[in-house]
């Protein structure tokens, strides 16, 4: 996958700064957190939906040492949804700002990440 930098739309800019300052938690973390949480939705995000508007992330930064784990999660969801993998970088920005939207709809406090996390493990 060819990306090294990934721009949020403006409303997930929005979300995540307003994430970050309930949950006290840094902007990476809660996107790494997204994005596994938009993994989990059945639907197929539309990359069309999401416009390269705002923020911007280096790869690496954002996905620090587990870059090649998170690599790897989108290519298997891709493989499943039928999506082309020269089209990993706009699928991953898709779910990137999609699960950010889920997030901040479900965390109000970081007593809420401790229940995501509670729910992930009982799955």
């Amino acid at each position: 996958m060819k990306l090294t930098k990934i721009r949020l739309t403006k409303d997930a800019s929005n979300r995540l700064r307003f994430a970050a300052g309930k949950t006290g938690l840094t902007p990476n973390l809660l996107c790494r957190m997204a994005f596994c949480l938009s993994l989990a939705e059945p639907s197929i995000p539309d990359p069309e939906k999401f416009p390269e508007e705002d923020r911007e992330f280096n790869r690496y930064t954002l996905l620090g040492e587990y870059d090649a784990l998170f690599v790897a999660l989108l290519r298997e969801r891709c493989r499943r949804d039928g999506v082309d993998p020269s089209r990993m970088a706009d699928y991953f920005r898709a779910h990137m700002n999609r699960g950010i939207a889920l997030l901040q709809g479900r965390v109000k406090s970081l007593a809420d990440i401790a229940e995501l996390v509670k729910a992930a493990g009982a799955e």
